[in-house]
């Protein structure tokens, strides 16, 4: 990675108070001091609606709660730079706003932590499994309906706490979030993505800046080609229907060859219905047309008016 000084910029990192978010933004504004010598990065810690509203993010407005006070401040010129776990990021942004870099992608995969089984087809007959996802309740009714997936809301010191203190089976958590906090004594089992198909953008965190403004530059030194195509790739499926990140929608692109490989699937939260595509193309764009055509010829539209008349 080429550096270049920039002596005396200080750019402000707006971050959500959570134990998660700060040390994401810890790891980004560090990473960012080491490759533009001479630059310095305050951090900001807010509150943002997410944050404090309770009840399904469905109903209440969505994932954009946790970002829309951190693209307030980007807009107002009180920060320079937001970092969000790109899960989180709505698919359309505020008019100026764009993502100037997707540094490394982490380990894309779900965990089961569970002190009863290493998976999920070793958990009991009705065991309780605790998660906050559609995507993955879903997922585990489809191959085990006769567990009982119950919601759960908080970070993620708060559903490890709910899952000790219910005396759940599991709870199913992002390995890059536990990794990235460093719980590294948790019984935590990691998921194939055969079984999960990952979020779009689990474990790639989005650096979120205005396009005209100081930090873009600073920021491209972060950027990791890889996991932008990925994110891309990802993003489009998410798009193509409706741009809604609260939809139990999985989607994975990893590179094969020169090209990516993109897999994604679309379920109603029952596990009833779904529909799975696959597809290898050049470019983020053609991957995720021919994944998303593969999914509507699977029954994608169908399912999801199911989903949406539910």
């Amino acid at each position: 990675m080429t550096t270049r000084p920039i002596d005396g910029l200080r750019l402000r990192l707006g971050t959500r108070r959570s134990a998660l978010a700060l040390a994401q933004s810890g790891m980004i504004a560090r990473a960012l001091e080491a490759a533009n010598p001479g630059l310095t990065v305050e951090m900001v810690p807010m509150i943002t609606t997410g944050d404090v509203v309770t009840g399904d993010l469905a109903l209440v407005g969505g994932k954009g709660l946790f970002t829309q006070e951190l693209e307030r401040g980007l807009l107002d010129g009180s920060l320079d730079l937001a970092v969000h776990s790109l899960k989180d990021l709505p698919v359309t942004l505020p008019a100026g706003l764009v993502v100037a870099a997707y540094p490394e992608r982490a380990d894309p995969r779900d965990v089961l932590v569970s002190e009863l089984a290493a998976d999920l087809d070793g958990l009991p007959a009705g065991a309780v499994v605790l998660t906050g996802a559609l995507r993955r309740r879903a997922q585990i009714l489809m191959r085990r309906p006769d567990l009982r997936v119950e919601p759960l809301r908080g970070n993620v010191d708060t559903r490890l706490r709910k899952w000790r203190e219910q005396g759940a089976g599991g709870v199913i958590l992002a390995g890059a979030g536990l990794a990235r906090l460093g719980l590294v004594d948790l019984p935590a089992h990691p998921i194939p993505t055969g079984v999960l198909i990952p979020a779009p953008g689990q474990g790639i965190l989005a650096l979120e800046v205005c396009a005209d403004g100081p930090a873009v530059a600073p920021c491209r030194a972060l950027d990791h080609a890889p996991s932008a195509r990925a994110a891309d790739a990802e993003r489009r499926v998410v798009a193509a229907f409706g741009g809604d990140c609260t939809l139990p929608l999985a989607a994975w692109a990893r590179p094969e060859g020169t090209g990516l490989r993109l897999t994604a699937l679309l379920a109603t939260p029952d596990g009833r219905h779904a529909a799975r595509g696959e597809a290898v193309a050049a470019t983020p764009r053609e991957a995720a047309d021919a994944c998303v055509a593969a999914m509507r010829a699977d029954g994608a539209d169908e399912v999801l008016a199911r989903i949406r008349n539910a």
